[in-house]
């Protein structure tokens, strides 16, 4: 005889309702407790007997839940759905994002080499050795032997002036001091027999044959000769000095280079007359000619006096030619010259070339870099333009653009050249700032970049 057994239900453990038994009719309470009871000692039974036992009936049986099977259109749904908000949402930034213009800060160095440059600055090239050549004496120019471009030696003759009168006093001045050699040898004739007759007159004297008086005359006549014949002597002196004036004067007619070097102006040509001071208005000219040694070229640059402690002797320096931008040239500081310029707070600089060049060419402007070799500025420099620093908050800062945001950062401005400003902290080589920041503009900000 079976009784109605109460559906198992997991999860509940309470006192289950009454059931009536099919044979007997009478109620039969069963509780939560007395059932787990006889659920584990069937259990058991069924354990220790391989065979099938009633309480099989008892176990639940799971099937697969097929309702939450993956479906491929729901994946595609969410993605649709999911561009869609990315969609509107880049939508709404754009709309409400700033338009800015943004410059790539680049490295003060140029990307090469180890050190930096620590200041620009323009000149020229000059040459050390030069010079106008000119004549000595006022004269009409005869004969010019140059050309621009022409290479002189020491001594070589460029032009060549009227030399007629000076030769012509030349000649008198010869002349003169022949006439003085032969005034000073009939002299020294006299002297001689006046010394003669001097010895004489003593020797008869002794013998008591001359008088006194004689011997006195014959003495008086020999000093007397011995004085004008120096005198003459120095008259011959003074014409010789006199041909040698002349023969210099006729030597300065002829104009020569002073120093190996090359012609590059022809300044005079035959038939004008030249002067070695501004006379005679405009027809009179000054030079025959400019003459430059080539070795002796270098830079001259006028620095501000603010930045000339970053300058010192022997620092390297870059040089580029306005003629050759791509070709850069070493050099290095030759001196400082130790004088200000107090119209135009300047100090002179000079700098030369490591190694001469035929293309390099007086006056040309150049521009040159003076860098650090780890001695005159420390750290790394990037360069901006001016623009792109504002002042906020009494600090110096800048907008980078970083994932579409404007970022703020606080700079160190450490030079200001031109249109460009030197950073030596807050910003790196490579990143986008902005240049002329809106008003508006403020951290964090959606931005739309705009490169100049």
């Amino acid at each position: 005889m079976h009784c109605n057994k109460p559906e198992v239900q997991p999860r509940i453990l309470k006192t289950f309702r009454p059931e009536k038994c099919a044979v007997t009719g009478k109620s039969a309470e069963v509780s939560g407790l007395t059932l787990v009871a006889k659920i584990g000692l069937m259990q058991a039974d069924t354990f220790m007997s391989p065979s099938n036992s009633p309480l099989d009936a008892l176990r639940i049986e799971r099937r697969p839940d097929r309702s939450g099977r993956f479906s491929p259109w729901l994946v595609i749904g969410a993605v649709v759905v999911l561009l869609a908000l990315s969609a509107a949402v880049w939508w709404h930034s754009q709309a409400g994002a700033v338009e800015v213009q943004t410059v790539v800060a680049r490295d003060a160095n140029g990307g090469g080499g180890g050190d930096h440059t620590v200041l620009n600055a323009s000149g020229y090239v000059t040459a050390r050795r030069e010079a106008t050549v000119s004549s000595k004496v006022t004269g009409k120019v005869m004969e010019v032997l140059i050309e621009e471009g022409m290479k002189v030696t020491n001594g070589q003759v460029l032009a060549r002036l009227d030399d007629s009168n000076v030769k012509t006093s030349l000649d008198v001045a010869v002349a003169q001091l022949a006439s003085a050699k032969a005034a000073l040898a009939e002299t020294e004739a006299q002297l001689k027999d006046a010394d003669q007759e001097y010895q004489r007159t003593i020797e008869l004297a002794k013998q008591h044959i001359a008088s006194q008086s004689d011997l006195d005359l014959a003495e008086s006549n020999a000093k007397a000769l011995q004085a004008h014949l120096a005198q003459q002597k120095l008259d011959v002196v003074v014409a010789q000095r006199q041909v040698e004036m002349w023969q210099q004067q006729m030597d300065d007619m002829t104009i020569r280079a002073p120093f190996d070097g090359v012609i590059t102006t022809k300044d005079a040509q035959p038939g004008e007359m030249i002067s070695p001071v501004s006379a005679g208005g405009g027809f009179t000219r000054t030079g025959i000619g400019t003459i430059v040694d080539m070795t002796s070229l270098e830079i001259e640059i006028d620095v501000n006096e603010s930045y000339i402690n970053r300058v010192e002797p022997d620092q390297p320096v870059e040089a580029t030619l306005d003629a050759y931008p791509d070709w850069k040239i070493p050099c290095k500081v030759i001196a400082i010259i130790p004088t200000a310029d107090r119209d135009k707070s300047t100090v002179k600089v000079r700098v030369g070339f490591n190694q001469l060049d035929p293309r390099i060419l007086p006056d040309m402007s150049i521009k040159v870099a003076f860098r650090d070799n780890g001695g005159t500025a420390a750290g790394h420099v990037v360069i901006i333009p001016k623009d792109a620093v504002l002042n906020r908050d009494g600090r110096d800062v800048v907008f980078v653009v970083r994932d579409g945001h404007a970022e703020r950062r606080a700079v160190t401005v450490s030079d200001t050249q031109g249109d460009d400003s030197m950073l030596s902290a807050g910003v790196t080589t490579g990143e986008k700032v902005v240049v002329g920041a809106p008003a508006n503009l403020q951290d964090g900000m959606a931005v739309k970049e705009k490169s100049l």
